[in-house]
């Protein structure tokens, strides 16, 4: 097969062509799924002209980065400067795909060695995900919702915050809340009586109905066995689950796709430590939703998704990781 006979295919059977490609690179479903509807953009938006014209360019990253910033100008209601990046970056592989001479015609020993190369490292630089869009942000939030687990979890949360447990006066209300965000988020605090009792010293629930995002930091530091200990996602937590509009949750999901996006598009200049800095966290998370034209949605929904980008991208090798874990 030649590139000649790659152009005369409709687009689903491209697709797909293409499609078992990626699934041999040994790279994530996820990213599979992405790949295999977003380099075909322009011909989706435009025709099928302009996508080959523009893969197929002698000067391919000049043409290909004008003619996406056109289409995305005149489709997408998000910053186009921001989207263009990610793909381009996927046209940039199907040019390679469609140069190597082992696409068309690869013997079982070449297929054979490919996988096994493929499978000796797979880096976080191989990792494309897809620009955040009001379409993404959709998606995922409409995945959010089937999501019975998490779903039903929340719901018991919200119930044991809101209404059973709402203040923070009584010690068995806490140790109750505490111990609940502990077991269904797997926060591993091995004893949470001292954070408890920590937490009710505070006095907090003025400053959680005021959204002081100070008051994470206060929480996060407790002295337990004459040890300084740190649980800051747990902070987080404790805080959302109160108000969950003034207070984003912080894990590590959430950590790699700001870091991810902030390396891709410098949507902001923050090191990688201020994300644990919660006054900063929260402010680099709203630095993320205007920057992608995100601003219709609650800081809530925007954790939900990037939460959920980073457990389909960044997925961990052990075990099965609960929604906010460190």
């Amino acid at each position: 097969m030649d590139i000649s006979k790659l152009k005369e295919m409709p687009y689903d059977e491209l697709r797909v062509l293409y499609k078992q490609h990626l699934h041999s690179l040994n790279i994530s479903k996820a990213t599979i799924n992405t790949a295999s509807v977003d380099t075909f953009y322009l011909w989706r938006k435009d025709s099928k002209t302009l996508f080959w014209d523009t893969v197929l360019s002698n000067d391919f990253e000049s043409e290909a980065r004008s003619r996406l910033l056109k289409t995305l100008s005149e489709h997408s209601s998000g910053n186009v400067n921001a989207l263009v990046s990610g793909y381009l970056s996927h046209l940039r592989k199907f040019r390679l795909y469609i140069s190597s001479d082992s696409t068309w015609e690869q013997s079982e020993t070449n297929q054979v060695k490919t996988e096994k190369n493929t499978n000796l490292r797979r880096t976080k630089k191989d990792i494309v995900i897809p620009s955040p869009t009001v379409e993404q942000v959709e998606f995922y939030l409409t995945k959010w919702d089937g999501l019975e687990n998490y779903h039903l979890q929340e719901d018991a949360l919200n119930k044991l915050f809101l209404e059973l447990c709402p203040n923070n006066t009584d010690i068995l209300d806490i140790l109750l809340k505490a111990s609940t965000l502990n077991d269904f988020y797997s926060t591993n605090i091995f004893s949470i009586y001292p954070v408890a009792k920590h937490i009710r010293s505070l006095n907090i629930d003025t400053r959680l109905d005021a959204g002081d995002v100070t008051l994470v930091r206060d929480i996060q530091h407790v002295t337990i066995s004459n040890k300084k200990r740190s649980f800051y996602s747990f902070a987080t937590k404790y805080c959302s689950h109160h108000n969950p509009l003034d207070y984003p949750i912080y894990d590590s999901y959430v950590d790699e796709v700001l870091r991810y996006f902030r390396n891709r598009d410098n949507f902001s200049d923050f090191q990688n430590d201020e994300l644990k800095d919660y006054v900063r966290f929260k402010d680099i998370l709203i630095d993320f939703r205007g920057f992608y034209g995100l601003g219709t949605y609650n800081l809530k929904q925007i954790d939900q998704y990037v939460w959920q980008l980073g457990k389909d991208y960044f997925p961990k090798n052990y075990g099965k990781k609960k929604r906010g874990d460190k």
